[in-house]
C-alpha cells in the first residue's frame, strides 16, 4: 500500500475520505471526536498530501478497495466529503459488501449535470495558474467558503488549498483524468443499499443543493442539515459532524 494513511482510536472502523483541494486534515477536528468510539482511518488521496503522485489515470475507487484489503478490513463505515463524497457513492454501489454505513458530506457526484455556471466558477480558478495565491483567492472567494473564509479555520482550510494546487503541477497529464465507472452514480442512486447518511450545510452552491435533492432516490437514507454551514462544514462544525456520524453508524 503506498497511499499515506493514519488511524486514529479502535472498535467499529470508520474510513474517511477528504475533499478536492483538501488532505487528511480536512478530518483533524473530528477524528479527536471520533476515535474514543471508534477506529478512525484517514487516508491521503493519490497526490495528495503525503500519498505519491499519480504516474497515469488514477482510479480512486480501487485505492480504497486497495487501502481496506491491506488493513484486513473485510467491511468498513465509509465516510466522504465532497469529492471524497463522489469516491464513496461509487464505492458503494460497486462494492456494497464492503460497506457497512455510508456518510456522504456535502458530496460530488459523477454524471451529474453540473451548471455553467459552477463549471465557469472551476474554469476561474484553473486560469490563475500557476499564480496559486490567486487560485486560492478565486477559490474560497464563492459564497459556498464564506463561513469558512470569515472562521478561525481560513488558515488551514488554505493551507489544504495551497499544497493541493502545488502538487496537482508535478501530475502528468493523464492523472487530470480519473477512472470512473460507468454508468455513472447519478444514473444508479436508487441501488444503493447501505443505509446513507447525508449532511449539508444550508450555505451552499445551488448545484450542491440539487445533488441532495438527487440523493432522495437512494432507498434508505437520512438528510442532516446543518445550519450556518458552507461546504467547510468538516472544519467549521465538527462537533456536529461528529455527532450524527456517531448517533448514525452506533444506530
Amino acid at each position: 500500500m503506498d497511499l499515506y494513511y493514519e488511524i486514529h482510536g479502535k472498535g467499529k472502523p470508520i474510513l474517511m475520505i477528504h475533499s478536492g483541494g483538501a488532505d487528511s486534515r480536512d478530518w483533524s477536528l473530528i477524528t479527536p471526536l471520533l476515535q474514543d468510539r471508534f477506529q478512525v482511518i484517514a487516508m491521503d488521496g493519490r497526490g495528495i498530501g503525503n500519498s505519491p503522485s499519480p504516474v497515469g489515470q488514477p482510479n480512486y475507487i480501487l485505492d480504497v478497495l486497495s487501502l481496506l484489503d491491506h488493513l484486513n478490513l473485510p467491511q468498513a463505515a465509509i465516510v466522504g466529503h465532497s469529492m471524497g463524497g463522489q469516491i464513496a457513492t461509487e464505492f458503494a454501489i460497486h462494492y456494497p459488501e464492503r460497506v457497512s454505513e455510508l456518510v456522504l458530506i456535502a458530496p460530488a457526484l459523477s454524471g451529474y449535470p453540473y451548471s455553467d455556471e459552477f463549471q465557469d466558477y472551476m474554469k476561474h480558478v484553473g486560469e490563475a495558474a500557476p499564480d496559486v495565491e490567486l487560485m486560492i483567492e478565486r477559490s474560497i472567494g464563492a459564497p459556498s467558503y464564506e463561513v469558512a473564509r470569515n472562521s478561525p479555520q481560513r488558515e488551514l482550510m488554505v493551507d489544504m488549498l495551497r499544497r493541493h494546487f502545488l502538487r496537482t503541477f508535478t501530475w502528468p497529464a493523464a492523472a487530470f483524468a480519473p477512472i470512473w465507472p460507468t454508468p455513472p452514480a447519478y444514473e444508479r442512486l436508487e441501488e444503493i443499499q447501505t443505509r446513507t447518511l447525508f449532511i449539508i450545510g444550508d450555505q451552499e452552491l445551488p448545484d450542491n443543493l440539487l445533488i441532495a435533492e438527487s440523493f432522495q432516490r437512494v432507498p434508505d437514507i437520512r438528510f442532516v442539515r446543518i445550519t450556518g454551514a458552507d461546504h467547510m462544514v468538516t472544519l467549521t462544525h465538527p462537533e456536529a459532524v461528529s455527532q450524527h456520524i456517531t448517533d448514525f453508524v452506533e444506530d
